[in-house]
């Protein structure tokens, strides 16, 4: 019998795709859309749970994964296009 986990999975893009991450268990994947990328990392999770030995469930699955904003105070970023108008006003 089967049962049903509800883990986490971290969407980011990269160049031309995006790249999927489990970070539950350290798995990562790719597609050339959101919907791939996340369907091609649920493939690659219940692969892994279809080949790993238990052990190396138990060794990589994480009990607590906590998703969570964080705010960090940044330097300004000015962009090339203000700077561009910065410049032309000076000219």
């Amino acid at each position: 019998m089967n049962q049903v986990l509800q883990l986490t999975a971290i969407i980011e893009r990269e160049d031309d795709g995006y790249v999927s991450t489990c970070p539950e268990l350290d798995i990562v994947s790719q597609g050339d859309t959101v919907e791939q990328a996340r369907m091609n990392l649920l493939e690659a999770v219940e692969g892994f749970f279809q080949v790993a030995s238990q052990s190396e469930i138990q060794r990589r699955l994480k009990k607590e994964t906590y998703v969570t904003p964080i705010m960090p105070t940044v330097p300004i970023i000015k962009s090339k296009k203000a700077a561009r108008v910065k410049d032309a006003k000076a000219a």
